[in-house]
């Protein structure tokens, strides 16, 4: 069984801040404790900001790894000029690359994907939607519970709507946009040239 961290834990939430912060509260936190500590006790304090360092490490390294912003736009402007099907072989090579098994769907969702006995459904046929509404949303969380799967991902390059965003973190949908669609589609679209 794979632990999962709650999205709202404080450390789920440093993760997504940059990491200096963590290393400031990490410090904060062993200073404060360590003056609050009886004397003979006072090295035990230091390692009070213990967690809050390696949860700053973590998140330097994430963000060390993440697509600048010069290849966000490229990718963005790049997919938003492919057809579904070169759009669609891209997804599916992304996938495989990254050790999924790959089904093509017809309905709510595009792809099934399935890694370490986790399933997943995937739809990105309207990636390039100015703006995404519920209805596909709804469809995908359909074609999930029709098919058992753990967890939903939807693909745009537009906004959701703020129905469609509630309804998404209702729903546990991930929605892949801009950085997130970078990192996965890296190495699958062709670089400026």
């Amino acid at each position: 069984m794979k632990l999962k961290m709650s999205e709202n834990s404080l450390f789920a939430i440093l993760l997504r801040k940059p990491w200096w912060i963590s290393i400031l509260i990490a410090c904060v936190v062993s200073l404060a404790a360590s003056m609050l500590f009886p004397r003979a006790y006072a090295a035990y304090g230091v390692s009070a900001g213990f967690p809050f360092f390696v949860i700053g490490i973590i998140a330097a390294v994430r963000q060390w790894r993440a697509p600048g912003a010069a290849l966000v736009a490229h990718t963005l402007e790049s997919v938003s000029a492919m057809s579904w099907r070169d759009f669609a072989d891209a997804l599916e090579a992304a996938y495989r690359r990254d050790g999924y098994e790959v089904k093509r769907r017809n309905g709510g969702a595009d792809f099934e994907i399935a890694k370490d006995g986790r399933k997943a459904v995937v739809s990105g046929k309207r990636w390039k939607a100015a703006n995404t509404g519920m209805e596909p949303l709804r469809e995908l969380v359909s074609a999930a519970e029709s098919c058992g799967a753990h967890d939903r991902l939807y693909i745009t390059v537009g906004p959701l709507s703020e129905n469609a965003r509630r309804y998404a973190d209702e729903q546990g949908i991930r929605v892949l946009r801009e950085t997130a669609l970078a990192e996965l589609l890296r190495g699958m679209v062709r670089s400026k040239g």
